[in-house]
C-alpha cells in the first residue's frame, strides 16, 4: 500500500496539514492509520476524501458545519442500508428514513440555492466580460 506521510497530503490536496489535522478532528475525515512513531499514514482513499472535502468547502461553497451534516446523514442512510437488508423490524427504520429523507431534501434544496447563485454571479461576470470586450474593440 502506498502510505502518504501529512507533508505530501498537504501538498497534493492544497490544504495545510494544519486544516487535515482539524478536518480529523471535527470528523470530516477519519483518522489516518499511523506508524510506529504515531506520524500520520494517509493512504490514496484518503487523500480522495480530503479532496471531496475542499471541492464542497471551495467549489460548492458549503461550510464546515454543513460538510459535517451531509456527511452525518450520509452515514445514516449507509447504516439504515445495512440495518434495513439484516432486519424485518421497519417501524422504527421507517421513522428513522423519513427523517434522513428531510435531511437530504433540506441538503439539496441548499446545493440548488448556491447553484443559482453561483449562475447569477457567473451572468455578472459575462457582461462585464461583454463590456470590457466591447470596449477593447473600439
Amino acid at each position: 500500500m502506498n502510505w502518504i506521510k501529512i507533508d505530501e497530503a498537504a501538498k497534493i490536496t492544497g490544504i495545510t496539514k494544519r486544516a487535515i489535522r482539524y478536518y480529523e478532528e471535527i470528523g470530516l475525515i477519519q483518522p489516518p492509520e499511523r506508524s510506529d512513531g504515531q506520524v500520520r499514514l494517509y493512504t490514496d482513499e484518503d487523500i480522495k476524501q480530503l479532496k471531496r472535502v475542499v471541492d464542497a468547502k471551495e467549489v460548492l461553497g458549503f461550510s464546515l458545519q454543513e460538510l459535517q451534516h451531509f456527511l452525518t446523514i450520509k452515514e445514516r442512510v449507509l447504516e439504515h442500508k445495512d440495518q434495513y437488508e439484516s432486519t424485518k423490524d421497519t417501524t422504527i427504520q421507517q421513522s428513522e428514513l423519513e427523517e434522513i429523507a428531510v435531511g437530504l431534501k433540506e441538503q439539496e434544496k441548499m446545493l440548488q440555492q448556491k447553484m443559482e447563485k453561483m449562475k447569477s454571479f457567473q451572468g455578472e461576470l459575462k457582461d462585464l466580460i461583454q463590456k470590457v470586450d466591447s470596449l477593447l474593440n473600439v
